[in-house]
């Protein structure tokens, strides 16, 4: 039964690497997704200069394949991979659970998925893989080496300013300086 590891980063650039990272290490586009803001998120092609280039191996194709999706509560990300199409599948279909019910029936735990869509909401990104166990060793080094957020600092700096859990029906969150 394949495992599923997700960690969030503070922006876009960072998890990208991480894809191209994962890629480049074999694991595969089907089991790889991406889920964030763009610092250009202006750009009407999301796909175009998604900061690696459809030319070099490993989840080039992946991150080529971004697309625009509006997520309840989160607002329009750029997504790609089996997360961010069950998400929009449930959006689209008005699906109880968007992004927390992907995230859990991928086997994230309820509570954490929470704190991963609400980091989303604030301006950062997501990646998830899913992989079997004898390489989760691996695929969680290579996430790990690029400083994801604590998710349990991150659960406490929230809850101290009333945060309770991710809100579908919030207002999209605009980080300041985007």
């Amino acid at each position: 039964m394949p495992l599923t590891i997700t960690r969030s980063y503070e922006d876009y650039a960072t998890a990208a690497a991480v894809v191209e990272e994962l890629g480049n290490a074999g694991f595969s586009d089907s089991d790889i997704s991406v889920i964030g803001h763009r610092e250009d998120h202006e750009d009407s092609n999301a796909g175009e200069g998604a900061g690696i280039g459809a030319g070099v191996d490993g989840a080039a194709g992946l991150l080529a394949g971004l697309g625009m999706i509006a997520i309840p509560g989160i607002g329009p990300v750029v997504a790609a991979g089996w997360l961010a199409a069950t998400a929009a599948g449930a959006a689209a279909g008005a699906a109880a659970g968007g992004i927390i019910g992907a995230m859990t029936s991928a086997g994230v735990d309820e509570r954490d998925a929470h704190v991963y869509a609400e980091s989303v909401r604030r301006g950062g990104s997501v990646v998830s893989l899913r992989t079997a166990e004898e390489r989760a060793p691996e695929a969680e080094a290579i996430m790990d080496r690029a400083t994801p957020i604590d998710m349990a600092v991150r659960r406490a700096d929230y809850e101290r300013e009333g945060w309770t859990q991710f809100d579908a029906n919030a207002t999209p969150y605009v980080r300041p300086g985007i």
